[in-house]
């Protein structure tokens, strides 16, 4: 199974970018599935997470209402719709499964090997 991300570039603060995230293979409609990001000299960080059926989403307080997490099964692909871009979102953007209690609801993914990522960059 590959994980593949695209959708990354640099945006003036206050922009949109969206990301997507396809997977191979016939494992991703049964995985919950999330948005990490790297920033430079940081540790990766978990951004947001959609159950396998898209019925619950989850996000982290520092993307919390500018960020929308939303997947498409049938094309094996996930989305993150990012608005209101502030440079301190700039880092490299990676999918990947996830697994554990987010807000009470139990997230359960098995992990792919990860991905290069997408960089986005957000200018002031």
């Amino acid at each position: 199974v590959q994980l593949v991300e695209s959708g990354g570039g640099l945006v003036q603060a206050g922009g949109s970018l969206r990301l997507s995230c396809v997977a191979s293979g016939s494992t991703f409609s049964g995985n919950a599935m999330g948005w990490y990001r790297q920033a430079p000299g940081k540790q990766r960080e978990w951004v947001a997470a959609i159950t396998s059926g898209g019925g619950s989403t989850n996000y982290a307080d520092s993307v919390k209402g500018r960020f929308t997490i939303s997947r498409d099964n049938a094309k094996n692909t996930m989305y993150l719709q990012m608005n209101n871009l502030k440079p301190e979102d700039t880092a490299v953007y990676s999918c990947n499964a996830v697994r554990g209690y987010y807000s009470g609801t139990y997230y359960y993914g098995d992990f792919y090997a990860w991905g290069q990522g997408t960089q986005v960059t957000v200018s002031s």
